[in-house]
């Protein structure tokens, strides 16, 4: 089979779906390897390295997916690129279906099947392949290291001749694959490190890092699948605003990194905590691409409110290209190689894998 490794178009996007690594591996199972020109130079991949280890560089993007029989991607195909693409060929990226749906009627039009990475079930067979994961891990890390640029004071506890330097004190929302890669991070530069979720299990988690929960009672408006918080009430929301409220505005530093599938993401930190909060403290929304979890907010800005500085950078995993390409280029060829052979797909149906990740099939959505 033909695989098509394109360039993403997306505004911040500097990753690419395949390293030249993984596309070695692919082309020792029997599948060709088609990239784009200049691809993966984002990623710090030079079209040479994809040329040595036996994939073709095409310059036409129009025949490149035209002639495709797999079009892989990190971001949901454009209208214009599902247009060149042939009946019944196969895409597979993130998709975000469900709130994309000029993309899926664009896919089933066009009589092509898509596969959805951001779909595939959260079960231990299915960890290699799990994008979000590993993406969400780079984007924790890279958080606090961009509120600790924008923070005018140091992290650890520091005993000088001077006089003692008290440790910044930092807040994280949300412990789930990011916000615990935050929490750790934050701890190995010396800070104290406090952390708000609505799922009681997560607390021995965060504990385990160093962590301190910060304990907000539960409701039956909350609702979990996948290990994945599908709902939330505004009561509850409020509940917990008014708990966290205090910490935030004893914080030095705030990661928030709420987000709910396929909808906006819950607003925790409304303008009026921003202006509680110490001149000089710095808040990192992580879900600003979704709406984002602080009224402040902007995406893709870095602004000054009420003596706050609010960083709502877009795709964070991004900002870390070469180890987020290269952790995609293997969920994804794990994820085909489950999917398909050299020789083609395999369509079982009934597989959970399958099932749960295909959007699209051969012109029919699922």
């Amino acid at each position: 089979m033909k695989l098509a490794i394109i360039k993403e178009t997306k505004p911040f996007e500097r990753r690419v779906a395949l390293s030249p690594e993984v596309c070695k591996q692919l082309i020792h199972a029997g599948f060709e390897c088609n990239v784009e020109k200049d691809a993966g130079i984002s990623s710090f991949f030079e079209d040479a390295a994809y040329t040595a280890v036996g994939a073709i560089i095409q310059n036409d993007k129009s025949a490149l997916l035209a002639s495709a029989d797999v079009v892989l991607k990190v971001n949901p195909l454009t209208i214009d690129e599902i247009s060149f693409m042939k009946k019944k060929a196969i895409a597979i990226s993130f998709m975000y279906a469900s709130t994309n749906r000029d993309m899926v009627d664009a896919c089933a039009t066009q009589g092509i099947s898509a596969f959805s990475v951001d779909a595939i079930p959260r079960i231990s067979r299915a960890q290699k392949m799990d994008a979000l994961s590993s993406q969400a891990n780079l984007a924790g890390y890279k958080s606090v290291i961009i509120g600790a640029y924008h923070l005018g004071k140091i992290f650890p506890l520091l005993m000088t001749a001077a006089g003692t330097i008290k440790p910044a004190k930092v807040v994280v929302m949300g412990a789930g694959v990011a916000g615990l890669q935050a929490i750790a991070t934050a701890k190995r530069l010396g800070a104290v490190v406090e952390v708000s979720d609505i799922r009681p299990e997560t607390k021995e988690q965060v504990e385990s890092l160093g962590g301190k929960f910060i304990e907000v009672k539960g409701d039956n408006s909350i609702k979990i699948e996948g290990g994945y918080v599908k709902g939330v009430s505004e009561e509850f929301l409020k509940k917990q605003q008014e708990v966290i409220a205090k910490h935030i505005c004893e914080a030095d530093l705030v990661i928030t990194t709420a987000l709910i599938p396929g909808k906006k993401a819950p607003m925790l930190i409304p303008e009026d905590v921003v202006k509680n909060m110490k001149l000089g403290s710095v808040i990192v929304d992580m879900a600003v691409e979704q709406g984002g979890n602080c009224a402040c907010s902007e995406f893709g800005k870095t602004v000054e409110k009420h003596g706050v500085t609010i960083v709502g950078e877009a795709n964070i995993p991004s900002m870390l290209p070469l180890n987020a390409s290269e952790l995609y280029a293997k969920n994804i060829s794990t994820f085909l190689l489950h999917l398909a052979t050299k020789e083609g797909f395999k369509w079982e149906m009934e597989e959970e894998i399958t099932k749960g990740s295909l959007i699209v099939h051969e012109g029919k959505i699922c």
